[in-house]
């Protein structure tokens, strides 16, 4: 099967084509958000993945929108990620860390000071983050109304990434994704509904791409681009993000500016997939295809008919498996062999310890 050839990926040969999807769990240790003991269990558990794609971790402490997320910023979180990253080679394996900042799906609870989190308008989203609620209690929470950045302090967020990727180099990371989807930071300058701007950093296509460019650029400057990712969401309606009847002209700038920039992989996220509906048209990904001729990925429920079915047609050159790996440690050996998969705990997604994160086991 394609789906287990080997593939080359910048300067690293993965294995196999089954991908770990970055996956927030919420079980970084207190205080702190510092990666730990067990989040190295969990993803050595899990090395047998062609390549691990880090849960999401916030490049800075205003970028965190949910309780417990590891952070990218310190020095404490330096030697954590190394016991992950130490875990996951001794065990055979590979990990990119990816780069997040949540932008406007944060909460006052978790700003430095108590402040209002940030991003490119002061369109407030309609969605929910995990956070403390008004009696101090860790609950599912209304956004707060962000504030919109300045034109000066945009690039200061942009060194952030440049930061986080030096720290993500000393924590032994092979590599790092720019987390551009999903309603996030850099994907809120994509949307044509929320990107109001009318300055360098908004108004068009063009410009409303710049936030994700250089974010892109900044890691590249640290890592080089052939150990750079992006992750991105074109039709996504998460975090409040519907309406931007621009994605697919957007996402095809992105495409041509990303080709130029020479990073080494694309993710496309697809939503309704994940959902159990259709996802992106094949016209769409031949197209995106045609412009970006670096490693493309496809996310989103995938499964192992319809990895092997789009790797062969060419629409994609690897899947990226989520789900399916928090409760199949070794989902690559199951895929092959055609071994039915354990089903998740949802109760167990996020928050917690041992039950749910590092207690499946494989099949015998």
């Amino acid at each position: 099967m394609r789906l287990f050839e080997p593939l080359q990926l910048g300067p690293l040969t993965l294995p196999n084509r089954v991908l770990m999807a970055p996956l927030t769990r919420c079980r970084a240790k207190q205080p702190g958000n510092i990666p730990w003991e067990l989040n190295a269990q969990y993803y050595a558990q899990r090395s047998s993945a062609g390549l691990i794609f880090s849960e999401a971790t916030q490049i800075c402490p205003e970028g965190q929108g949910y309780l417990w997320t590891p952070g990218m910023y310190g020095a404490e979180q330096v030697d954590g990620w190394r016991l992950v990253t130490d875990a996951v080679h001794a065990a055979g394996g590979r990990i990119h860390a990816q780069l997040w900042h949540v932008g406007r799906i944060s909460h006052r609870s978790l700003q430095p000071g108590n402040i209002e989190p940030v991003s490119c308008c002061d369109i407030a989203s309609k969605s929910k983050c995990f956070a403390y609620d008004a009696h101090g209690n860790p609950n599912h929470v209304d956004c707060d109304t962000p504030r919109a950045l300045t034109s000066a302090e945009i690039p200061e967020v942009i060194a952030q990434y440049a930061s986080a990727a030096r720290i993500a180099k000393e924590a032994g990371f092979d590599g790092v994704q720019v987390h551009g989807a999903n309603g996030y930071l850099p994907d809120q300058f994509l949307s044509s509904v929320i990107n109001t701007r009318t300055d360098d950093w908004g108004g068009s296509v063009v410009k409303r791409a710049k936030f994700l460019l250089d974010a892109t650029r900044a890691c590249i400057s640290v890592w080089g681009a052939q150990r750079v990712g992006v992750r991105l969401s074109p039709t996504s309606d998460s975090s409040g993000m519907q309406g931007n009847t621009q994605w697919r002209e957007q996402h095809l700038e992105v495409a041509r500016q990303l080709q130029h920039e020479g990073v080494s992989y694309v993710d496309l996220l697809s939503h309704s997939q994940a959902a159990g509906k259709s996802g992106f048209e094949e016209e769409f990904l031949r197209e995106f295809r045609s412009i970006f001729h670096g490693v493309l990925m496809l996310s989103g429920g995938m499964t192992r008919d319809m990895s092997e079915s789009h790797i062969r047609n060419g629409l994609c050159d690897a899947a990226v498996f989520g789900r399916a790996f928090i409760s199949n440690p070794d989902l690559p050996m199951r895929l092959l062999h055609n071994v039915p998969l354990t089903d998740a705990d949802p109760t167990t997604f996020y928050g917690g310890f041992e039950r749910g994160y590092t207690d499946y086991a494989r099949a015998t």
